[in-house]
């Protein structure tokens, strides 16, 4: 970052502001009264929430947009737009048809924010490359609001970031500390992905995806765990591991997970936590009880006994956010019976085996795992579904299928062997295309290669080519008392309203 970050008021302009981790840092600018806009290419109930906050959305990405704050400038307005109700709706790629941008002052530019994912050809971008905006990357908004938060917490790790830093977030909400929050995912408890507090704590996500969470100084770090998952930024784990080690070196006390080999070997923890009562960790567990409707568990401090914690999210994967969370909530001082309180009250964030309705006696669950490690932990989450014949689904399942879309061809191709393996706890699997997530396709590692060498390991494996023929197989195929679960970081979560709707009324007319 070769300038700072201005919160002083000059203006913000998000190229892809809909995204869950920009709309985040949207929004809370915005809340910071600052003057904020950003474009995007189709509406969402992201897009609505930061509309109703004051962030001016535009629909369509076009360089005439960094103009919106020009004193001198007429009011950009759109073709093909439809207005009613106080807001616009798109019908098609909105054309700009304002003036001639011309006397641009230089101090009513704003500060172009990007993700990873705007490209150096993108009108916007480039645009604001010849008219001398200052460009920052998210990370560079996000490491400037935790520079300014004397205690901030950032949650790094390759699983479970998301659930972990909602559960402090709620937490310390909870606690009456009024946090600053900023995560990558949907929080129920939140009301979204992010919240102003009035204090001096903040929470954040701190994504290892591209590498930038080395730029975050933060007073608590914590690790969850380290894999490569992201193999089309590293080319081995152990530049994983140094990215990591980066992260760890920038902050001043570091939380980590003593069961993930590779956070107990390279990385100097203050704090740790472990699910094995007898691994010397700081907060451990003992007397756990894994149940389809929540866990409940013995928490430990430094071997004496803190009480009973109850959660009602599923698997031992969550038992290990949840003990990170109660590190944070005893380092800042707070009693258990108020950690655990929260942490029962916390129902976890969207797309994490998150029901999304049921029909004709079949149950939809959408989750975001796509890696192996993921897949396995939350295929053993729904298999307790069925073992313990206790739920909290609508219905009590009695088969899962399994429906995964594998998300980039990096990803499938380098980490093939690992999926072969890892869906042993669903009775039907069902494989999409790769949703390559803007990737190139190099023709090695493609969801009908990826069915096959899964079905070497399991002896139902269907291979759709398209999300028309998940759902046309998906018709034909699901029959009451199945647990579908939908699992990937594309868009295949898009079948499920149609599906829900499909079998409700095929119901209706039996």
């Amino acid at each position: 970052m070769t300038q700072a970050v201005d919160f002083s008021g000059r203006p913000f302009h998000f190229i892809g502001v809909g995204g869950i981790g920009m709309s985040a840092l949207a929004q809370v600018l915005v809340e910071r009264k600052l003057p904020v806009s950003g474009s995007d290419v189709r509406r969402s109930h992201i897009t609505e929430r930061l509309e109703g906050l004051g962030v001016h959305l535009f629909w369509g990405q076009d360089g005439k947009n960094l103009s919106y704050f020009q004193p001198s400038q007429e009011p950009l307005h759109y073709e093909n737009e439809v207005r009613g109700g106080g807001t616009a709706t798109l019908v098609q790629s909105a054309v700009v048809t304002a003036p001639q941008i011309t006397n641009i002052d230089a101090d009513y530019l704003p500060q172009v924010v990007c993700s990873t994912a705007i490209r150096k050809d993108n009108p916007e971008y480039k645009a604001a490359l010849e008219m001398g905006c200052p460009i920052f990357h998210r990370s560079d908004i996000l490491a400037a609001l935790i520079g300014i938060s004397a205690r901030s917490v950032s949650v790094a790790g390759t699983h479970g970031k998301t659930t972990t830093s909602g559960m402090i977030a709620h937490l310390l909400t909870d606690a009456g500390l009024d946090p600053t929050v900023v995560i990558g995912g949907e929080v129920n408890a939140l009301g979204g992905n992010a919240r102003l507090g009035n204090s001096d704590y903040l929470v954040a996500e701190a994504d290892e995806s591209d590498g930038s969470l080395v730029k975050f100084q933060s007073y608590l770090g914590i690790i969850t765990n380290i894999e490569l998952d992201h193999p089309d930024h590293y080319s081995s784990l152990e530049q994983v591991v140094s990215t990591f080690r980066k992260f760890a070196s920038r902050c001043e006390l570091l939380v980590g997970c003593y069961d993930c080999e590779n956070v107990r070997q390279h990385m100097d923890l203050t704090l740790s936590y472990s699910l094995d009562v007898a691994s010397g960790a700081d907060y451990t567990v003992d007397d756990i009880d894994y149940c389809g409707n929540g866990t409940t568990a013995t928490v430990f401090e430094r071997g004496q006994a803190l009480g009973t914690l109850r959660l009602n999210l599923l698997g031992n994967h969550n038992l290990s956010n949840a003990l990170a969370a109660v590190a944070v909530g005893r380092h800042f001082g707070l009693e258990f019976s108020v950690i655990a309180a929260a942490i029962a009250q916390y129902e976890g964030a969207r797309r994490r085996f998150e029901c999304r309705g049921d029909a004709a006696d079949i149950v939809f669950v959408d989750d975001y795992a796509h890696h192996p490690s993921e897949l396995k932990v939350t295929l053993s989450a729904a298999r307790l579904q069925l073992k313990t014949r206790t739920t909290r689904l609508p219905v009590l399942p009695e088969r899962i299928v399994a429906v995964f879309q594998p998300h980039r061809f990096s990803r499938t191709q380098v980490l093939m062997d690992d999926f072969q393996t890892c869906f042993v706890d669903a009775d039907e699997v069902v494989v999409c295309e790769v949703y390559s997530a803007g990737e190139k396709d190099p023709g090695l590692a493609g969801g009908k290669k990826l069915a096959d060498a899964i079905a070497q390991s399991h002896s139902k494996v269907t291979y759709c080519e398209s999300l028309d023929a998940v759902k046309t197989h998906l018709r034909a195929t699901l029959k009451s008392k199945d647990l579908a679960l939908f699992m990937g970081a594309g868009n295949l979560n898009q079948v499920i309203p149609e599906l829900i709707e499909h079998f409700a009324e095929s119901d209706t007319e039996e």
